[in-house]
């Protein structure tokens, strides 16, 4: 048996609907995955126990516990420093959850959980569109959150507590829409794809313009097509949102200085309705010494392998630890 055959971990990538799971070697390649749904524990000690007795057998049929090294479990607030998801917003779970250290104790394996948002920005940066570059922001644009991590000098900026990068929860409208943090006009309520649809949604309150979303079903894949027929409303929409974006990312980048910004998730793979106008909102606010100097790329990887991969990557990062050992 090889020595690379024994380095192993496991990532974990908790979302709002599933929560998937993969076995990666030291070379970043996916053995095996699998998922369950997140939504179906609402309790956060049902959700360990599920997740523990998926991940047992899981290994028992990948090989055994022998052969992993550690955990790495992705989450939306998610702290690496305290080993907990806090107080997240979009979660069934509430206040500090110590998932780390339940998941260790249950599985007797070393265990670290990240930020999603910074764990995206590290698989970019070992697997990704970030390879080779030292500054450099990863902006995830999902269906209800939008989370951010960057890189300056090839190093990440965590923050003194653990929590930079919380760039959905920047307020953008005062006393706008609320949202799950408990605050009003944050930037995810207008620039994530929920908060693109209710703009959608007002538009179409607003006007008596005809529209193909009358009488529709409203999601971001129907709002696409009309505005790529030429629908006046569902262009107007993208249009608005790539705005609220735009003018964000340039004050992102204003302070950063990055050599790119990267997009993941939902709202980067709409194309050129949403990316063409948030390129020419971007450009328009941007300090004039970067305009026309940073990238605004969309990540080469799919979603579904860069959470895992993150997950994954970011168990190397914690000290190795067995009780079976």
């Amino acid at each position: 048996m090889s020595e690379d055959f024994l380095k192993r971990t496991i990532g974990v990538d908790v979302g709002l609907d599933w929560t998937n799971y993969a076995l990666v070697d030291i070379r970043g390649t996916i053995l095996a995955r699998d998922r369950f749904k997140t939504f179906e524990c609402p309790e956060m000690e049902l959700f360990v126990s599920t997740l523990c007795e998926h991940l047992i057998t899981f290994m028992e049929n990948n090989g055994g516990y022998e052969l992993v090294r550690s955990v790495g479990i992705s989450a939306p607030n998610a702290n690496f420093k305290t080993g907990a998801i806090e107080y997240a917003p979009n979660l069934p779970w509430k206040g500090e959850v110590p998932l780390a250290a339940m998941v260790r104790d249950r599985l007797g394996l070393a265990c670290a959980i990240g930020n999603d948002a910074h764990t995206m920005a590290l698989c970019e940066k070992v697997y990704g569109s970030a390879r080779g570059l030292k500054d450099f922001i990863v902006v995830s644009i999902g269906k209800k959150g939008i989370g951010s991590c960057f890189y300056s000098q090839g190093v990440p900026h965590i923050g003194a507590e653990g929590f930079a990068g919380e760039f959905g929860h920047t307020c953008v409208v005062e006393n706008g829409r609320e949202c799950g943090c408990g605050k009003k006009g944050c930037l995810e309520t207008y620039g994530s794809e929920y908060g693109c649809l209710m703009t959608a949604k007002e538009l179409l309150e607003q006007s008596d313009e005809p529209s193909a979303l009358r009488g529709s079903t409203l999601t971001l894949d129907v709002l696409k097509t009309c505005a790529e027929q030429g629908d006046a409303i569902a262009k107007e929409a993208f249009r608005k949102t790539a705005e609220v974006l735009g003018i964000a990312l340039a004050n992102y980048a204003t302070v950063v200085d990055p050599e790119a910004i990267i997009l993941t998730e939902s709202m980067s793979h709409v194309g050129d309705v949403l990316m063409e106008p948030l390129k020419e909102a971007f450009e328009r606010y941007v300090f004039h010494n970067i305009k026309n100097k940073v990238k605004i790329e969309v990540s080469v990887l799919s979603d579904e392998e860069r959470d895992v991969l993150g997950a994954s990557a970011l168990a190397w990062d914690v000290k190795e630890y067995s009780l079976f050992t």
